[in-house]
């Protein structure tokens, strides 16, 4: 088979693109990271090089061409997923409405309400709560619960940049009415 069939002729999608899948198929798993998805991956770089084949040059790399084509295709949609708003449950967006009230939802308390209730004093408490909602969940989960701030990003749907500056926020709120009292019990004693 020379170089001038495999662009023109039926030999490109019979015989030459199914040995190609099995060579792109690992380099799609680890771009991916699960198989569906590398499968799905495969299947479009093939489709795009069945589409663009009046374009590749014979006497080139074929399978460095694909590569290119998966890759770019990777990217590309990689950046359309990272546009795309979060898809939040129903479960997780009432959650997220009852943990956002003052107080907790209708009569219930929050498991964060719980918890800081009974593992802190009442002076850490009150101004825990006292806290804006998005700085008091994150503080939460950072301080109390001991996540990282990918975690925090994937509990919450917010990109790492508003964690990083709630958590930062919410710290320096909780310092500020939390320090005038605690050097004040330090003199006392």
């Amino acid at each position: 088979m020379t170089a001038a069939t495999l662009t023109t002729g039926p030999a490109w999608a019979d015989d030459l693109l199914p040995a190609c899948a099995a060579r792109l198929y690992p380099a799609a798993v680890r771009m991916t990271r699960n198989a569906p998805d590398a499968e799905d991956l495969v299947q479009e770089t093939l489709a795009k090089a069945l589409a663009a084949r009046g374009q590749f040059r014979p006497g080139t790399n074929l399978k460095a061409w694909l590569h290119r084509i998966m890759t770019n295709l990777y990217i590309s949609g990689y950046r359309k997923r990272q546009q795309q708003p979060p898809i939040v449950s129903g479960d997780a967006a009432h959650w997220q409405l009852d943990f956002a009230r003052p107080g907790g939802g209708a009569g219930s308390r929050s498991a964060e309400d719980h918890v800081v209730a009974h593992a802190l004093n009442a002076d850490i408490v009150a101004a825990i709560r006292a806290l804006p909602a998005t700085q008091r969940v994150t503080v939460y989960l950072a301080d109390v619960q001991g996540f990282g701030y990918r975690q925090i990003c994937d509990l919450t749907g917010m990109p790492i940049g508003s964690v990083k500056s709630s958590l930062h926020r919410g710290r320096t709120r909780l310092r500020a009415q939390l320090l005038p009292s605690y050097q004040g019990s330090n003199r006392a004693a």
